[in-house]
């Protein structure tokens, strides 16, 4: 059996998982699906599924040729599998006995070995010069025709660019300028952008706390909220944590709370590490109730934006439940607003792509509530581009932006000030 057997056959898992029974990735790790393999492997497989998926339309058109008729769709995501691995320069005998092993040991598949094995052997000598040919994969059509319609198809395959390109590790600081940082690109946002593929917590600062993993992107609207030391800061929806560390790193009172008891344990394990507090709470944000100096609702969305890093989303999903999280995301700006003290503030942000979710919203609740302004100044000072700030006075961030350093998820955010 090769090394790369478990690795391999835990990918073509994953690709059944998320392909034929629309679970995302991260469902599929919370299960466990990585829980028997060696650290080595699990890194392996996860490259691997994601790798593929980033490049399904590719993987297709090369298979296409080879194919009289789709084969069972776990013989298909095998074949994926190999093919991409075979056209980003893969071994072609270890890929291809692997893959042809993977198919020969399954109980209803087994007999489709042979022609697994002519079809992979047919991508080795052919399938890397025809990949060069073909153009990035695009989104399925679900999700492609709003974007086109948002965007543009020009800005569009400048997404799917990026999409296919995957994302850097951005780290944010715990104090700019001081402690252990690992060597990377400092972003005009502040953040430090590690182009090589790493081990986290082998880099220097890490153990000490002096940084955290952050998109750039995902940095800023803690940024363009401004906090203060001593003020009392509510950071709403805040799991996994990372703008809960950059409140808390301010000097600010922070509470932060999120409905997830789970992705609240990674939150305390980065308080805990950073040197940090906060106090950190299990609930509902819609049952949260005081007054704060200031909030931040970074509300549950589509996560289009997030596609370079997950590209399991757009094929696990469909779209069919967008319309419930946007009218989640106005209950909960309207409740996040009535949290925020006369004279107080709040950042309300969406890492989406779609403007339903972000300008709309924005634009939205400035009818709705009359003690409401929406106040784009001091997003100058954040080291982007001005012209991604929008007519309602909201950022749109997108993926094609800052393609010449690696890109940025895609996020809306805007600074909302209540009157005293």
């Amino acid at each position: 059996m090769s090394d790369a057997t478990p690795a391999r056959r835990t990918a073509v898992f994953l690709l059944d998982q998320v392909l034929g029974e629309g679970r995302l990735l991260a469902e599929c790790y919370a299960a466990g699906a990585l829980e028997r393999l060696e650290p080595q492997d699990r890194a392996r497989a996860q490259r691997l599924a994601t790798d593929t998926l980033r490049n399904l339309e590719r993987c297709d058109k090369i298979l296409a040729k080879y194919l009289k008729k789709a084969p069972p769709l776990h013989v298909k995501n095998a074949l994926r599998l190999g093919a991409y691995e075979l056209c980003a320069g893969g071994a072609a005998h270890g890929v291809v006995n692997t893959i042809v092993n993977i198919i020969a040991r399954h109980k209803r598949h087994g007999a489709l070995k042979g022609l697994v094995n002519a079809v992979l052997r047919k991508v080795a000598e052919h399938g890397p010069a025809e990949w060069a040919k073909l153009r990035t994969s695009r989104l399925p059509k679900w999700l492609r025709a709003p974007l086109v319609e948002a965007w543009g198809s020009d800005a569009l395959r400048g997404i799917e660019a990026a999409h296919q390109a995957g994302a850097p590790l951005d780290v944010t600081p715990k104090a700019p300028g001081h402690g252990a940082l690992p060597e990377g690109d400092t972003l005009p946002s502040g953040s430090i952008r590690v182009q090589d593929s790493v081990q986290v917590s082998t880099l220097p600062g890490f153990e000490t706390g002096d940084w955290w993993v952050q998109d750039a992107a995902a940095a800023l609207p803690a940024r363009l909220l401004q906090a203060q030391a001593g003020e009392a800061v509510l950071d709403l929806c805040a799991a996994p944590g990372g703008k809960t560390l950059q409140l808390a790193a301010s000097g600010a009172d922070v509470t932060a709370v999120d409905i997830s008891e789970k992705r609240l344990a990674l939150l305390k394990e980065n308080l805990t590490r950073t040197k940090l507090s906060a106090q950190v709470i299990a609930r509902d944000a819609l049952e949260h109730h005081g007054q704060y100096d200031a909030v931040i609702l970074d509300a549950p969305c589509s996560a289009t934006g997030t596609i370079r890093r997950h590209p399991d989303l757009p094929h696990a999903k469909d779209g069919s439940d967008f319309g419930a999280l946007i009218n989640l995301q106005t209950q909960m700006l309207a409740h996040a607003w009535s949290l925020v003290k006369p004279g107080g503030r709040m950042v309300f942000c969406t890492c989406s792509l779609l403007p339903d979710e972000g300008e709309c919203q924005i634009e939205d609740a400035l009818d709705m509530f009359p003690d409401m302004t929406a106040d784009p100044a001091p997003i100058h000072a954040l080291g982007i581009d001005s012209n991604w700030i929008t007519e309602e006075g909201g950022l749109r961030l997108r993926p094609d932006y800052w393609a010449d350093r690696g890109g940025m998820d895609g996020f809306y955010m805007a600074l909302l000030r209540k009157s005293a």
